[in-house]
């Protein structure tokens, strides 16, 4: 896995809010869908880690937003839990797979990443956390993968024209999204894998050129 992606590990990550200002608006449900590699350099969905979450202090709460996600924030039945919480609970194995895959940090996997990025690193430092594992800036965005392997940015179409089912009833949940985004995630690298493009046919050189 370090030697496919740089040094880094791939998370997929999908995130619910009440709104769309990271700073402002309240995270309510997270979670993050590690990926696992074969002795092969096939990659395959691994464990999701997922919470609801309750919103922060004074956070903002769109209606059209929770209209959109379908989400009481105050539903007892959520079994919400504060961000810190959420956030520990998912960045502890987070971390130990980072170490049992040699890698240096996470990369977050997104549909539209940037989205989720914003959530996560406002979430974190909300919370005052220090050791946070995913790189500060770059992430890898499966809408412009998907862009590119099928002609699709719409997450749901995506996946169908990879073969990957998807329920639109589903959907809007942070954990069925984060799934079905590590699915596609996973197809594109292994389809690229399939049609001769990793490793690279110049990668020789190049390491010689350096």
């Amino acid at each position: 896995m370090a030697a496919r992606f740089r040094g880094f590990l791939p998370v997929v990550v999908d995130v619910e809010t009440g709104g769309f200002n990271s700073r402002t608006d309240a995270l309510l449900e997270i979670a993050a869908v590690l990926i696992d590699m074969d002795d092969d350099g096939w990659l395959t969905r691994g464990d999701t880690l997922a919470h609801h979450v309750h919103p922060f202090d004074n956070a903002n709460l769109e209606q059209t937003a929770l209209d959109f996600t379908g989400i009481d924030p105050w539903d007892p039945d959520r079994e919400a839990v504060h961000e810190r919480d959420a956030l520990a609970d998912i960045f502890s194995p987070i971390r130990k797979a980072i170490k049992n895959n040699g890698c240096k940090r996470a990369v977050l996997v997104g549909h539209n990443a940037t989205f989720d990025h914003n959530f996560l690193f406002a979430a974190a430092d909300r919370c005052g956390i220090k050791r946070n594992p995913f790189h500060p800036f770059s992430t890898f965005d499966t809408a412009t993968l998907a862009g590119l392997a099928y002609g699709h940015t719409v997450l749901a179409r995506a996946c169908k024209l990879a073969g990957i089912s998807f329920s639109n009833r589903e959907a809007h949940s942070a954990a069925y999204d984060a799934e079905k985004t590590a699915d596609l995630f996973c197809r594109i690298v292994n389809r690229w894998k399939e049609l001769g493009g990793f490793p690279p046919p110049f990668a020789e050189l190049a390491d010689e050129m350096e």
